[in-house]
């Protein structure tokens, strides 16, 4: 059995909440607690390598696995980005080019590699590596695109997110309107929803005066938290219920 999720609508509600909180909790640990995005970063890759080490280990899918590690590859994604445009002060317009290249590049070698790029039937572990590889890649290219979006384009937090949605919408479309490759529709829309993610969760946890909502990153974290744990709990069960069926 493939040990990935399945791409459904609850997949996108949470992949949008995964993000969207690896976006408040990554802000909560490196801007909050003033950790630093350095330190932050390296805080939160050694929780994505350790949940990934799981998720490799397991032989079949378990969601609790399987978000955990999209989780971790958000909030790792996010102080990453930050690094890599503040601290090293590429800038969003050219962190972005150089994290699409090495996505683009990810997905060429796993193409090559596995003479498929799909993102359904991931059965060996070569090709499980190559997917966190472009997850990772994804998110962290999202939160350079989001942060770009809404400090460097005068679209604001809103305004950001209001683009960067009606771009998933169109993607979704697009999948059910015409016949154009289904794996590439979902990476488009895969690295879509981070940006949308960030914007979000910078819509959510900015001051008002900074056209945000005020939530905080604590309070923002703390309800797509809850959100989150509530769709993973229900697939777990759903799962498990699906299960039993076979085998009664």
């Amino acid at each position: 059995m493939s040990k990935v999720a399945a791409v459904t609508l609850s997949f996108w509600i949470m992949k949008i909440c995964a993000t969207t909180l690896g976006e408040t909790a990554g802000d909560l640990l490196s801007m909050t607690l003033n950790v630093g995005y350095a330190i932050s970063s390296v805080i939160l890759l050694s929780l994505f390598l350790l949940s990934l080490v799981m998720q490799l280990a397991s032989k079949v899918f378990h969601p609790v696995l399987y978000w955990s590690v999209i989780l971790t590859t958000s909030t790792a994604g996010t102080t990453l980005s930050d690094y890599m445009d503040r601290t090293l002060g590429l800038g969003y317009a050219l962190g972005s080019l150089i994290l699409l290249s090495c996505l683009a590049l990810t997905l060429a070698i796993w193409s090559y590699s596995e003479k498929s790029l799909s993102v359904s039937n991931i059965r060996t572990t070569r090709a499980e590596l190559f997917y966190w590889v472009a997850i990772l890649f994804s998110n962290t290219l999202g939160t350079a695109l989001g942060d770009f979006l809404a400090d460097d384009s005068g679209l604001g937090f809103l305004g950001g997110a209001l683009l960067i949605g009606s771009l998933i919408a169109l993607v979704a479309l697009l999948s059910w309107v015409t016949r154009l490759n289904r794996v590439m529709l979902f990476w488009i829309a895969f690295v879509l929803t981070r940006p949308f993610g960030a914007t979000f969760g910078d819509l959510l946890t900015k001051p008002s005066d900074h056209g945000g909502l005020g939530f905080g990153t604590i309070g923002s974290s703390v309800i797509l938290a809850a959100v989150l744990i509530g769709f993973v709990t229900y697939t777990h069960f759903a799962q498990k219920r699906s299960a039993d069926g076979v085998l009664a």
